[in-house]
Formats: structure tokens, sequence, C-alpha cells
């Protein structure tokens, strides 16, 4: 994870966001997991939303900028947050966290974060997914819980 958080990072830096996303966080992951890749089915699937990612930093995601990510994900009073993260990028954090805590195991794996992702309808990592042609909710079935990963 310390390698996605770091991908993450620099992708905010380089885009000029003020914040890490999670559309900074499902980057970083797609480019550094082979078992994230794994579970979108397939190469095709994977370079669609590789495709939409890379098109943020060109123009697609201007919009974005200047702006937070607030899905309400989180509680109002836990959304003061984390200085340089989104409300809805610490909410998937720590939803990674509680899921492989539930898998027992010490720290949250790329499966235990795009299940987080996944789980946010109203994130960005969730509005590129579905501008990608991503079923979200089909995704994070596929994930499923710890005990029925892919």
């Amino acid at each position: 994870m310390a390698s996605v958080v770091a991908g993450a990072r620099r992708r905010a830096l380089r885009d000029g966001d003020r914040q890490i996303d999670t559309a900074h966080l499902l980057h970083s992951l797609l480019e550094s997991d082979p078992e994230v890749r794994a579970a979108f089915g397939g190469g095709e699937q994977v370079a669609r939303v590789l495709g939409y990612l890379v098109q943020r930093s060109i123009g697609y995601g201007l919009r974005w900028q200047g702006s937070v990510e607030d899905s309400g994900a989180m509680p109002l009073p836990a959304r003061a947050g984390v200085p340089g993260w989104s409300p809805a990028a610490v909410a998937a954090m720590e939803g990674a966290r509680e899921r492989a805590g539930r898998r027992g195991a010490p720290r949250a794996g790329g499966l235990d974060l795009l299940a987080g992702l996944a789980a946010d309808r109203e994130c960005r990592a969730v509005e590129v997914l579905t501008r990608a042609g991503v079923d979200a909710p089909s995704l994070a079935a596929r994930i499923g819980e710890p005990s029925q990963q892919v």
C-alpha cells in the first residue's frame, strides 16, 4: 500500500490537485497491483479505465481541479479529515483497513482498497469506472468479502 499511496501522491502533485482523491488511488492501484488488474476480468477493461485516468490530466478531470472530493461517505465530524486527502479517499482507506481486519491481515492490500473505492458510488473513482464502462457494483461483488476473493 505504501507504493500505491506514494503513486497517488505523485499524481496529485503532478496534476496540480490540492488533495489525493479516489481517482488518484485507483490509478496508482491499477498501475502497481496485478491482483487489482485481474479483478477487472481482462486487459480491455483495465485499458479503458487507464485511458480515462490518463485523460484526467489532459482535460477530462479539469472540472475537478480546485474542488474537494466529498461524496459524503464519511460521517460529518470525521470529514475535517486528513490534510492532503479528500474525505472520500480517507473513507476508502478506512474501508480497506476494515476489510483487511475481517480477513485477519495486519495491513490492507490492493483488493481491500479497490473494494473500498467501489463501495462509494459517489466517489470520483467510481465515476471514472462508470465512464469506462465498468459496472462498479458488479466489480465489488466479484471482489466480495475477504473469504470470497477473486
